[in-house]
């Protein structure tokens, strides 16, 4: 009886098995049905058969399951008025057959079909490596209820819940750390592989790998809405976003199909008429160059680098949302790139306070504070910090509002306040402002040793004047001559900062040129003059900004975009590290792309312009134009699968 089970559920995993080998592998089943219809038949032929019958049956059951896709595909665009490439292939099949070239017709819509199935699958792994991100987030949270912990799915998780990360488990969901500290391997989202140190206050991802220490997370989004959903969304919507090489293929292929029928049909009809061949010989050459003709090769040579290169992007935490702006990425000619938060850390020090009431520090910064609070500006946030470290207590600001390109206002205690830039001191307002003349002096001063300064107006009298100072980031210079050694002609610095703060930071970095004291619009003009001079032009911000200047940039690049929703909704590219040697990689990969495409159309043509006049000529039976027209497709799929393992040159 033991036996007996064991052998009920030995084969009951057996089926189970072979079940999910035929549901990953259905694609192949026609195929091996045609070969080995086609492989009894012709067995049966050459052994001298006398079954005739049994023999033609073989290669009708090789035809029906072999042309099976191509009917299919051919009906539908014949449906919508449109000549397909799998049409040509359906009139070659039949026509070999209509003169009894039932082994070389039934080897075409074998060979055919194979060729699609083995496409699909390779096809398959690169959307795989773009589902594969998804995957590793969690089905389920901890959730921290008021009468205790419980496991919950994913999908019924709301903003403001509270969910308990264990040691080295996956985090569900994206939001902020309010209790614990630990390592966290974010290398999913942002392709970092280097695990940062997280801590109260730390934002961190769904998909992430929590380390060594439990936390307790605040979540702020959606499972539907985290970063991870929202980059696996971009990335497969991208697919339908052709570049420029993607549309010139389809317009070729239009009008080329046409063409080649016109083309094949006169040869059939000429010679013969002329006296040059025969009826049947002529067919024959018809159907030999039709397959030879045919471009499937050359029609999928550009998606499938395109897909390959998408996909190996985001698995290296590069977003790139489109096949266009994977092409424009790598045909740049000058990258114009924002300071602060780009090229330097985004970090500000704060590095002096200076009054002119009868307030002290503290104070000062208070009010600074309560103001800068809402802000997600990297100097906002390095007042933030400062405010934090000393444990100040911060006022409520009311009706805070933006002043672009001066900085931003705000009720507090019933009280106007203004902050911003030291241009703020230069208005005609500004000359009846308290105190005007000696913050102007100051922010000389301060300005001239090459810091950032803010200015803190309160009902037109200046309270005080503070200075940041922002270092680049610790490898900026290395990228910087690494975009010069790929071949960017010119790498321009762009920033609202005085004259000195910028004069120190681009020439410590090695740019090319330097824009200081720019307003948004500003910048626009600068794109617009470099893009008069007929050259492409990328923009590198941090996607908030910034964002007019990266929609003016031929392609619009945001840095440190994990988690930013004005990043990933504006910008054509996305780093999602905080980590500017991706944008090496970025280019690097675009520009292999452009290459594997280039090879890849040369493989297509090569092909095509050998075999068709080879064929024409009778020196190629209809087998050999089948072997090259198939083995053209998969060597044009293999070399675009090359870019899954593409690495930066140096790393």
């Amino acid at each position: 009886m033991h036996q007996h089970a064991d052998d009920d559920h030995s084969a009951h995993g057996c089926d189970e098995a072979g079940a999910s080998f035929l549901r990953r592998h259905h694609h192949l089943v026609f195929p091996a049905l045609s070969g080995i219809f086609l492989l009894a038949g012709w067995l049966l032929d050459v052994s001298g058969s006398p079954v005739r019958w049994l023999t033609l049956t073989l290669y009708a059951g090789s035809y029906a399951t072999g042309a099976f896709e191509v009917v299919d595909s051919s009906f539908r665009a014949l449906m919508k008025l449109r000549l397909d490439i799998d049409f040509l292939m359906l009139v070659a099949g039949l026509g070999a057959a209509a003169i009894g070239l039932y082994p070389e017709g039934a080897l075409l819509f074998f060979l055919f079909s194979l060729g699609h199935a083995l496409e699909h699958h390779a096809m398959g792994r690169a959307r795989n490596a773009i589902r594969s991100l998804g995957s590793i987030t969690p089905t389920n949270a901890v959730r921290i209820d008021p009468d205790g912990e419980r496991t919950v799915s994913i999908d019924v998780i709301k903003p403001g819940d509270r969910v308990r990360v264990r040691p080295a488990s996956r985090i569900p969901v994206d939001g902020v750390i309010e209790e614990g500290t630990s390592t966290v391997d974010q290398a999913a989202i942002t392709g970092e592989s280097v695990p940062i140190e997280a801590e109260p206050g730390e934002r961190i991802f769904a998909g992430s790998l929590n380390g060594s220490g439990a936390l307790v997370v605040r979540v702020d989004r959606l499972a539907t809405e985290s970063t991870m959903s929202r980059m696996i969304k971009l990335v497969e919507e991208s697919r339908s976003r052709q570049g420029r090489s993607q549309r010139l293929a389809r317009k070729f292929t239009r009008i080329y199909v046409p063409v080649i029928l016109i083309g094949t049909l006169l040869l059939i009809l000429l010679p013969p008429l002329l006296g040059m061949l025969t009826w049947k010989e002529a067919f024959l050459r018809g159907m030999t160059v039709l397959v030879g003709a045919s471009p499937c090769a050359l029609a999928i040579s550009t998606p499938s680098a395109i897909l390959a290169g998408i996909a190996q992007a985001a698995r290296n935490g590069v977003l790139i949302k489109g096949g266009m702006h994977l092409e424009n990425l790598g045909a740049l000619d000058v990258l114009a790139m924002d300071k602060t938060g780009t090229i330097t850390a985004g970090r500000p020090e704060l590095t002096d306070i200076i009054r002119f009431d009868e307030s002290d520090e503290e104070d000062l910064l208070r009010l600074i504070g309560a103001v800068e609070h809402q802000s997600t500006h990297p100097i906002a946030r390095s007042i933030s910090r400062a405010c934090q470290a000393r444990r100040l207590e911060l006022p409520i600001a009311t009706d805070v509002k933006d002043l672009p390109g001066i900085g931003l206002s705000a009720r507090v205690d019933g009280r106007e306040v203004v902050i911003g830039g030291s241009r703020l001191l230069h208005s005609d307002e500004a000359r009846q402002w308290t105190d005007r003349d000696e913050a102007v002096r100051q922010a000389e001063r301060l300005e001239e040793e090459a810091r950032t300064v803010m200015v803190v107006v309160r009902e037109k009298a200046v309270l005080g004047v503070i200075a940041l100072a922002d270092d680049p980031r610790p490898g900026s210079k290395q990228v910087i001559d690494r975009l010069h050694g790929i071949g960017i002609g010119q790498v321009l610095m762009l920033t609202g900062d005085n004259e000195a703060v910028a004069r120190r930071v681009g020439e410590a970095v090695g740019a090319d040129r330097i824009e200081s004291g720019l307003m948004p619009e500003d910048k626009i003009n600068v794109i617009k003059g470099l893009r008069d001079e007929q050259l492409r032009v990328g923009m590198v911000g941090d996607g908030v900004n910034d964002a007019p200047a990266l929609a003016e940039a031929d392609v619009g690049i945001a840095m440190g975009a994990g988690g930013t929703d004005v990043a990933l909704e504006t910008a054509d590219v996305a780093l999602m590290a905080d980590d500017l040697s991706r944008l090496t990689y970025a280019i690097g990969l675009s520009r292999r792309v452009r290459r594997t495409i280039m090879q890849n159309v040369f493989i297509s043509l090569f092909v095509i312009a050998w075999l068709v006049p080879v064929a024409a000529l009778g020196y190629a039976p209809i087998w050999i134009a089948v072997v090259f027209h198939e083995g053209s497709t998969l060597v044009v799929v293999l070399n675009a699968l090359r870019l899954l393992g593409y690495r930066e040159p140096g790393t």
